[in-house]
């Protein structure tokens, strides 16, 4: 026996000394085929055949072309030195669709053709009978599917029946009309040019839709304006002769038209005005709307429209299932689609492994559009265009990730048998939590990926989507734009990056624009950092829900009407230009978890009372409002800040920077996808001291009694600007840039 054990402990030796497997590099090209052994002389045809044959260690090199598949990793890496890299040839576009092209369109009438396809073409999964559906979803009253047409590379727009396809021209459906935010403005009061008195909205003869609502500015105002609601007023007096009406106006969303009527809600348009985001539904505005000459009474109508929107200026689709085909209705205006490139979502996904725990993979270089995902709440398996499926230390980098029905990169949880039920509830995402742990989550487990210089645009949920799996990870230098910008359906996950459980995540040097929310921190952002950041054209920039830090936001440019909202504590907020509305809601009842330092592990719960929050050497410009802070529950720290053009400090603040008429000329200019913020700083704000921000000066957040310090536990020193040029350690400059002059700095993601 023990001649036999000796035997087996020397052969394990032998194996044990063994070189590890020689790393192979498998080439694809659509020259190629699946039966080739994957060399530069004879390629592969498909990814999936690389990924079955792909090893840990081995590189997938993809040459030039259109990949019409499904890539589904079956392993991942066995380490971070042995992982398995999916890249695009260097220097070659490599594009991967989970679409495929229709042909053989016949004409319905006028611009309306019609297509049917076998289901053959979709296998297992078609998504013309795939609901958009899931905890936290709201489908705005009608069906909504995960397929998509696309015409020529643009995406059509689902309709909700086919007659909506064949209506009349200029008969907008109307779903389609209300596309985009449920309520539009608030109205306190107004006044007509001719006049002294202002007239409350509330004070109204008769109405449409609406609720009168309590005005911070003092008594009611009229609010939960609705599309294609109205107030009247009977008997309005403007005087001896009145040709402009000031409107006292506030918004959260995007705002809407106002036309002013003659009389009812059909009558004679006198006058119209566009009220956009104020940074609030409390952020008032006053606005002028010039109008046909009145006189004396006047009986006058106000009629509430959705402003028009881009991204809904869109032709019409709608699919219908039956038996073994699929039959598409479009509209092609004035194109004949026989001539054009049309395709049709048929894969859920892009890039996505079907199990959990293959880790350890980079996807690098690719151009990945066109997936049938499905919505990604919090409590379900999210599936992205591109995604991780609860695995550990993946890198996806340099790639254009774009038109996901729903979310475009996935970072977040497995899916089980409890997968949207929970009701909605935070009861029932503690439940989500507490089964994610029994299933590993935990450092060096899960999470742990880089996502890094990607652009990702033209998806409807968000483009970076993460429950419990978006912890450890590093999140930088990506392009995020173009996100529920139709907002033909609704609910409580969509942004441009929206993680619940960011624990020690960094996110920084991110470009975020044209989206519904750049940023959501969704319970327990403990341990994050979001550092040096671009936001602007958002509905709003920032927004930390019930997390108790501690989290620092340092160096960035908050650039939106909205630029921040919060129900949480905890955080560090320094060195960043506000210039949008704040929002610090006074209190959440919801019992949310804190964790142990740098852990998964939950240590507690608690509620959430507005305070516990930090503020040094940040500049606030116009609309933010710090006073909102005056009568938090908990503690609030203040200093070296610079509040200009009506900007407002709080009575926690002793000395703050408040020059009187000081105009810093602050303004994004440019379009479509180049912009630049220019701004004027002055040098004479370093005559006030500030000190360094660094961990010691910060304290400890209050409910889990931790420091602000770095993932790995070392102290945290805020040496560089957002440009990463080095501050001044004896007394830095306010905001997110040393040097103050007058500014024209180029917005973009930045690299480290």
């Amino acid at each position: 026996m023990r001649r036999d054990m000796l035997f087996v402990l020397l052969a394990g030796v032998m194996i044990a000394k063994l070189p590890a497997a020689r790393a192979v590099e498998l080439h694809v090209a659509v020259t190629g085929r699946d039966t080739n052994p994957g060399t530069t002389q004879a390629p592969l045809r498909t990814i999936q055949r690389a990924a079955d044959l792909a090893q840990p260690g081995d590189t997938v090199t993809v040459h030039a072309g259109l990949y019409r598949e499904r890539v589904n990793p079956r392993r991942g890496g066995a380490s971070e030195a042995r992982r398995i890299v999916y890249r695009a040839a260097q220097g070659e576009k490599a594009e991967i669709r989970g679409s495929e092209p229709v042909r053989g369109w016949r004409r319905v009438q006028g611009d309306v053709w019609s297509a049917t396809v076998p289901n053959t073409l979709f296998g297992a999964f078609n998504p013309y009978s795939d609901l958009i559906r899931g905890d936290w979803f709201d489908p705005r009253g009608r069906e909504h599917h995960t397929g998509a047409v696309y015409v020529n590379g643009k995406w059509l727009i689902e309709a909700a029946s086919l007659e909506d396809l064949t209506a009349p021209p200029g008969k907008t459906p109307a779903w389609l009309q209300q596309g985009g935010d449920p309520y539009l403005v608030n109205v306190a009061w107004f006044r007509p040019s001719g006049a002294t008195a202002r007239v409350p909205a509330t004070l109204m003869s008769a109405k449409g839709g609406t609720q009168n609502a309590p005005c911070e500015e003092g008594g009611d105002c009229v609010g939960f304006i609705g599309h294609g609601d109205w107030l009247r007023y009977d008997s309005v007096d403007c005087g001896p002769k009145a040709t402009e009406i000031e409107i006292r106006a506030a918004s959260a969303s995007e705002g809407g038209i106002i036309e002013l009527r003659r009389s009812t809600r059909d009558g004679e348009l006198l006058g119209s005005r566009h009220v956009p985001n104020t940074g609030g539904w409390q952020s008032w505005a006053s606005y002028r709307v010039k109008v046909k000459p009145l006189s004396g009474r006047t009986a006058l109508c106000f009629v509430f429209k959705s402003a028009p929107r881009a991204a809904l200026n869109a032709p019409l689709w709608f699919a219908r299932v039956q038996g073994g085909s699929t039959t598409f209705w479009a509209q092609f205006p004035g194109a004949d689609p026989n001539k054009q490139m049309v395709e049709v979502n048929v894969r859920r996904t892009v890039f996505y492994p079907d199990q959990p725990g293959r880790d350890f993979i980079t996807v690098r270089g690719f151009t990945m559009r066109h997936a049938a995902a499905n919505w990604a709440p919090p409590t379900a398996e999210q599936v992205g265009l591109i995604g991780t499926h609860w695995s550990r230390g993946w890198v996806i980098e340099d790639n254009i990730v774009s038109h996901s029905a729903c979310s475009g990169i996935a970072l977040g949880k497995h899916g089980d048998r409890f997968d949207n039920q929970s009701a909605n509830s935070a009861e029932g995402y503690v439940e989500t939590i507490r089964r994610g742990l029994a299933a590993g989550w935990a450092k060096g487990s899960i999470g742990g990926h880089v996502v890094r210089r990607n652009e990702v645009s033209f998806c409807e949920q968000a483009g970076i989507v993460g429950s419990l799996g978006a912890a450890f990870c590093t999140v930088e230098a990506n392009t995020i734009h173009d996100i529920h910008m139709r907002r033909l359906f609704s609910g409580a996950e969509m942004a441009g990056i929206k993680f619940h459980g960011a624990i020690d995540t960094t996110i920084r040097g991110n470009h975020i624009y044209r989206t519904c929310l750049g940023l959501w921190l969704d319970w327990m952002a403990q341990g994050t950092r979001v550092t040096g950041n671009a936001f602007h054209h958002n509905g709003t920039d920032l927004f930390t829900e019930v997390d108790h830090g501690p989290y620092v936001v340092d160096n960035n440019l908050f650039l939106s009407p909205a630029a921040f909202m919060t129900c949480s504590r905890g955080g560090a907020f320094a060195h960043n230009l506000f210039a949008g509305a704040l929002n610090i809601f006074p209190y959440d009842g919801r019992m949310t978890p804190y964790h142990k330092a740098h852990s998964t592990e939950v240590a507690g719960y608690h509620d959430n009372p507005r305070g516990d929050d930090r503020y040094y050497n940040n500049i606030f410009v116009q609309t933010p409002d710090l006073s909102q802070y005056d009568d938090a529950k908990l503690p609030v720290w203040m200093a070296g800040n610079v509040y200009l053009a009506g900007a407002k400090p709080s009575r926690h603040e002793a000395n703050p920077t408040a020059p009187t008429g000081y105009d810093p000329i602050l303004s994004v200019e440019g379009s479509g996808d180049a912009f630049s913020l220019r701004l004027r700083l002055d040098p004479s704000w370093l005559a006030a001291r500030r000190t360094l921000v660094e961990t010691s000066m910060l304290g400890k957040a209050t409910v889990p009694g931790l420091p602000f310090e770095r993932p790995d536990g070392s102290p945290l020193r805020l040496t560089a600007d957002t440009l990463g040029r080095p501050r001044n350690s004896t007394n830095p400059a306010p905001g997110p840039f040393e040097a103050l002059s007058l500014r024209s700095v180029p917005l973009k993601a930045m690299a480290p």
